[in-house]
């Protein structure tokens, strides 16, 4: 009775449990409201770190812009700075103030007008104690200082009473703004003059114009003189109190100019002064920008430097967004993957769980099954045992009917073996008693000595049929060849002298053992002669050959195989016949069963070897019997 295995379905592939399900849904809804809240929140404080940064950025390089335009701005006020006040040590410019010598006025004109093209500077002129203009650079030019009267400016005054002044102012002629850089002209203690030069800063301002950055320059009071941005020139940092815009109106440091604010207001959005809103003319549109302020070393400016924010600040903060969702997602998609394993283990363990328990209850309904059909199975184990067992001695029979069958065969031989010694002892008793009545010992010992070799002659070819005869079996052991051989020809012995048959035995075969049981093995060699002596009747010249060999190259079991083969001349076996030799009732005699070939195969698969048979019409036929080889034991 054939028993199933359980249809179990894989635990990868079964569905989980509606409960497991509704709870892996309420996580998976969790995860989701934690991505978004861990987006939304990694979005808004990397919009400020990334703010933070930018801004940070655009100071250091504010910074740095701003100091390296401060130190350009240095390098030329300290190149102008030396020009007054060597010419106020000048012997010719002192000649020149004490002398008033027309002549002398005129070369020191010249000299100016080429020490301001050497120099760089805007115009170079001498005022006397009085205020008036006694030589300039411009001399030649229809706006020529030459006579006209500066001792109302405050750099002139500032020049006679401290020595030396540096203010910056719009030109009465010129109208054009720059420093003024005096130096009081003395000689043995007497005011000669102050002489001035004037810088203008046009090429400091071009070259701020080339940065798109606002820069500016302002002085004590607020007021705008440099900037990069012309409109925003003279404006005030924040609202100036109305008395410091009067002062400086009647001044005319600065011309009518309407010291306005700047556009500029501090950045509500964000903390600290340097964050500042800024309208720029000509861009249209208010900017946020970062205002650096350095001061002016050695004067009482201070330099200002706007660093625009937005751009950078939203590039900044748009980078930084970037990659906090990119990390975020990156988290997420690990998480979730995490996640994602997690309830697969858990399907996993869930769905093994559901497996082993339908395992169990198939197993616990199939328990009675399984015991009923072992107990079917112990019946026919039985039934097979009792059967095997009946076949056994049905073979068991089936050889010894096959005995029995050759026995009927060689009895008239085996008798006619026995008549003949019987004979003799008959005739060697007689003349016993004539040599007893003779008195002749001698002879008689020599007959008695006879009779007792026929007597044991009868003795071993009685024996050897008893045993033949004898039904059952032996365990199979090492059999040695030449006995069993001995045995047959004892038994077919007769058959082959009455036919005429010669036997060729082999010449060496003592030391050659078989794994096997002797009378079996007898019964296969008698088996094989005699059916070679029936197929040798009137085979003029008859001939069996039987040879014994051991077959080194042919190992069977870890040992070697012994063949035994016997041949003879006879016609053959025919092909139809060959074709179904060893099929039971197969036979080519009259009174055959047809069983012997069928029976000694058996014998020889028993053993562990084999029966072969090769035949061809008119060229005889040879079986060979195949056993594995044995030690003596």
């Amino acid at each position: 009775m054939t028993s199933s295995l359980p249809d179990v379905t894989e635990p990868s592939l079964a569905t989980p449990a509606p409960a497991l399900l509704a709870r892996q849904r309420r996580a998976w809804r969790y995860f989701a409201a934690a991505a978004v809240a861990a987006l939304a929140a990694v979005l808004f404080l990397a919009s400020h770190v990334g703010e933070d940064q930018a801004v940070n950025d655009v100071r250091s390089r504010a910074g740095n812009s701003a100091a390296l335009k401060v130190a350009v701005l240095m390098s030329e006020l300290e190149k102008q700075r030396s020009l007054p006040f060597v010419l106020a040590q000048d012997v010719e410019v002192q000649d020149a103030l004490r002398s008033r010598d027309p002549a002398r006025l005129e070369a020191l004109d010249a000299k100016l007008f080429a020490l301001k093209s050497g120099t760089g500077a805007a115009v170079i002129y001498l005022i006397d104690p009085a205020g008036i203009t006694l030589a300039a650079s411009n001399w030649r030019e229809p706006t020529s200082f030459v006579g006209s009267d500066y001792g109302f400016r405050p750099y002139f005054q500032e020049g006679v009473a401290n020595g030396s002044a540096e203010h910056f102012a719009l030109g009465n002629v010129s109208q054009r703004p720059g420093l003024y850089l005096t130096r009081r002209v003395d000689k043995d203690g007497l005011l000669l003059g102050v002489v001035v030069v004037k810088v203008e800063f046009n090429g400091v301002e071009d070259n701020w114009r080339r940065f798109p950055e606002p820069t500016f320059v302002t002085d004590e009071n607020g007021v705008v003189l440099l900037s990069a941005v012309p409109d925003w020139q003279f404006m005030t940092l924040g609202t100036l109190p109305e008395a410091d815009r009067a002062r400086l109106r009647d001044s005319l440091q600065f011309g009518d100019a309407p010291l306005q604010p700047l556009p500029i207001r501090t950045d509500p959005e964000r903390r600290g002064a340097e964050h500042v809103l800024a309208t720029v003319p000509g861009t249209g549109r208010e900017d946020r920008y970062l205002q650096v302020s350095v001061p002016v070393p050695s004067t009482q400016w201070t330099f200002h430097f706007l660093g625009p924010t937005r751009e950078p600040v939203a590039r900044a903060a748009t980078l930084a967004q970037a990659v906090g969702v990119l990390v975020v997602l990156l988290s997420v998609f690990a998480a979730g993957l995490v996640l994602h394993r997690r309830h697969l283990a858990r399907n996993a363990i869930a769905a093994q769980t559901a497996v082993r328990e339908e395992l169990e209850r198939r197993v616990a309904a199939r328990t009675a099954e399984l015991r009923d059909a072992n107990k079917h199975l112990v019946s026919e184990m039985d039934d097979r045992r009792r059967a095997e067992a009946g076949l056994q001695q049905l073979q068991e029979e089936l050889e010894q009917a096959n005995k029995l069958a050759f026995l009927g065969q060689i009895t008239a031989g085996v008798a006619h073996e026995i008549n003949q010694p019987v004979a003799a002892i008959r005739s060697f008793a007689d003349n016993a008693a004539t040599f007893l009545d003779r008195a002749q010992t001698e002879p008689v010992r020599r007959n008695l000595a006879s009779i007792a070799g026929l007597t044991q002659r009868i003795g071993a070819i009685t024996d050897e049929l008893r045993a033949f005869s004898r039904k059952g079996r032996s365990g199979i052991a090492p059999t040695r060849v030449a006995a069993a051989i001995d045995g047959a020809l004892l038994l077919v012995g007769n058959a082959l002298h009455r036919q005429g048959v010669t036997l060729i035995r082999p010449a060496t075969t003592e030391e050659v053992w078989v794994m096997g049981e002797r009378m079996r093995l007898e019964q296969v060699l008698v088996n094989l002669l005699q059916n070679a002596v029936d197929a040798l009747e009137g085979t003029p010249d008859a001939r069996i050959v039987l040879s014994v060999s051991v077959d080194a190259d042919a190992v069977v079991k870890g040992a070697s195989r012994v063949r035994i083969d016997v041949t003879d001349n006879g016609p053959g076996i025919a092909p139809e016949v060959m074709a179904a030799l060893f099929t039971p009732f197969t036979t080519t005699k009259p009174h055959g069963l047809g069983l012997g070939l069928v029976i000694s195969r058996d014998i020889a698969a028993d053993f562990g070897g084999e029966l072969q048979a090769h035949s061809e019409p008119g060229a005889g036929t040879r079986f060979t019997l195949l056993l594995q080889q044995a030690r003596p034991s």
